[in-house]
């Protein structure tokens, strides 16, 4: 039976609003490679107007409308948009299905966790509330401080096509939970479900502004609103080139970022595991998603003992698993999202071969499907470090492999990579897994399973795979601000005006000058206008440390102020009780 895909426009103010240039584009069935519908196409015309829209809610009533009102206030929309996920779910998860590729059932599971998170970061709002004004213990008794979390303002989000609707929550729902609006800009090749996200925030009553949906290509709409100067932050999920490319931009604005941006994760199996569990791992880990996960394990590293045997069940299990339209019953691997993305993983698969690599299974269409960008799951040996196959990400379903014959040699494998996303280990030595945990320089990784994934805790990775962390609480931080209230609580006179006149820093108090001037060679002049004294020093360490000098300012006999005047340091201002 056909499923409809419902026409939407930008969602824009709390308002659909068709693109000021008119222009749409299709939405291509990756199974069928039929279009089966449209989606708006936004330029910068469009942007600027959903910009001006976050921006005026965000600062609507002074805050009051929706940054700064209380947590409990923000999570009641978050848990609204969370119950209408679940009960549009079937709908949303056959939408995924068909924009995107991914079977089914993925689909189906990947709907529950998009509304677990919302729930989650609700929970979290709500939480902040008791956060504000935390205490921060001072050494001075006449000062008292505390912190307060605010929002960061508006935020651009850029989402990926390979978990169109989750990887879009992972952002929209921290950033709402912590008080910014947003502009949430999905990839071109699947933004069918994000825009049925803005028809659940407009049918829970959202506030206008605080969350706008643009969808468009990368360049009419994305690069428009990754540089705009009213963006606060930028949010982004993608290839590296485009992530290099917005931290350029921002840079000139000195703006915040969080990237992640793929990888290349290994898998390292050790000679002491079940082949049957291992394998299972090692297949979900870089098949799963139709292989297009950021953080698929799909360099296999696999001892030398085991080797011949595990690659053997590894093919067997490869070539049972079921390939077809991914609306089908019981399908585990469906077509890769676009013919672009068809094209360059078979480019990958054909330069392995050139190489000297040997394609032990897959490697081309199935035979029984002559529509759709179907790929078989592929399995590639004879493998070097220098190859292609093995230093770049392939983002499909094909998996390199390589040999190793002792724990050294795995770890300098599993490093061999200018990516730092995730990594597995499988071994029943858990002293050893641990090891390894601590040695592959990643930013997740996972023993005796691959891709786990749990919203409580933190994503993200080190090197070229990025830095930021979306999930758990540091999702959160993400989209925060941390500001220091400091006041002044004493009756008594601060009795420092005359250290303070003239000099080119703050004070930094505390610490007490357990040393006597005596020790010091010195020289003291009166300041009759001040009844202050200032003591020219030139002690060893001093002198070990500064090119200029340092002044004493006793003021009052109640405070040593010392000014800094330093080629090296540069000026300053301490005062010691």
């Amino acid at each position: 039976m056909a499923i409809p895909i419902p026409s939407r426009q930008l969602f824009i103010d709390g308002e659909w609003r068709e693109p000021l240039r008119r222009k749409r584009f299709p939405i291509i069935n990756p199974a069928t490679e039929e279009i089966i519908g449209d989606i708006p196409a936004a330029t910068a015309e469009d942007v600027e107007l959903a910009v001006v829209a976050a921006r005026m809610a965000f600062s609507r009533n002074k805050g009051r409308d929706w940054a700064f009102a209380s947590g409990a206030y923000r999570a009641k929309y978050l848990r609204a948009i969370a119950a209408k996920i679940t009960e549009r779910k079937a709908q949303l998860a056959k939408l995924e299905t068909l924009d995107c590729g991914k079977p089914l059932d993925e689909a189906a599971w990947d709907m529950d966790d998009v509304a677990a998170c919302f729930e989650y970061y609700a929970g979290l709002a709500e939480d902040l509330d008791a956060k504000q004004k935390a205490p921060i213990s001072l050494p001075m008794e006449t000062f008292k401080c505390h912190i307060l979390k605010e929002p960061l303002g508006v935020i651009a989000l850029v989402t990926p096509w390979n978990y169109p609707f989750l990887m879009a929550t992972w952002k929209v729902a921290p950033a709402l939970a912590a008080g910014c609006t947003a502009i949430l800009k999905p990839s071109e090749l699947a933004s069918v479900t994000c825009l049925e996200l803005a028809d659940i925030c407009k049918e829970v009553g959202l506030p206008a502004g605080v969350l706008n949906i643009v969808t468009g290509l990368g360049i009419e709409a994305g690069a428009p609103l990754a540089s705009h100067p009213h963006v606060d932050k930028i949010a982004f999920t993608g290839s590296n080139l485009t992530g290099s490319r917005i931290m350029a931009s921002a840079a000139q604005m000195v703006k915040p970022v969080s990237l992640e941006l793929g990888g290349k994760s290994p898998i390292v199996v050790f000679e002491d595991v079940d082949l049957d569990k291992a394998a299972e791992w090692t297949l979900f880990g870089c098949f799963w998603t139709n292989g297009q996960i950021c953080s698929a394990t799909s360099r296999l590293i696999v001892h030398e003992k085991i080797a011949e045997k595990f690659l053997l069940k590894l093919v067997n299990w490869a070539r049972n698993i079921k390939i077809s339209d991914p609306l089908e019953e019981g399908c585990r691997l469906g077509p890769v999202v676009s013919e672009g993305q068809y094209e360059k993983i078979n480019k990958f698969i054909q330069a392995a071969k050139s190489e000297g690599a040997t394609v032990l299974c897959g490697g081309s269409r199935p035979q029984h499907l002559k529509k759709g960008f179907f790929i078989q799951p592929t399995i590639i040996t004879d493998v070097s470090t220098s190859m292609q196959i093995w230093r770049e990400e392939v983002f499909g379903p094909v998996l390199c492999v390589k040999t190793f014959s002792n724990e050294d040699e795995a770890i300098e494998l599993a490093n061999d990579t200018e990516y730092g996303l995730g990594a597995a280990v499988i071994s029943s030595d858990l002293e050893r897994c641990e090891r390894m945990s601590k040695a592959v320089r990643s930013g997740m990784v996972w023993v005796n399973c691959s891709q786990p994934c749990f919203c409580q805790a933190p994503w993200g990775g080190i090197k070229r795979s990025g830095f930021g962390r979306e999930l758990g609480e540091w999702g959160l931080e993400n989209y925060l601000s941390v500001k220091q209230v400091t006041q002044y609580i004493s009756n008594e006179p601060w009795g420092c005006a005359s250290a303070t006149s003239g000099s080119n820093g703050g004070g930094c108090g505390g610490s007490s000058v357990a040393e006597d001037l005596d020790q010091y060679r010195a020289s003291a002049i009166r300041n009759p206008d001040t009844n202050s004294i200032i003591v020219k020093l030139t002690p060893t360490w001093i002198e070990a440390n500064l090119t200029n000098s340092w002044n004493i300012v006793i003021t009052r006999g109640k405070l040593i102020v010392l000014i800094i005047r330093s080629n090296t340091l540069g000026n300053g201002l301490a005062i010691f009780a």
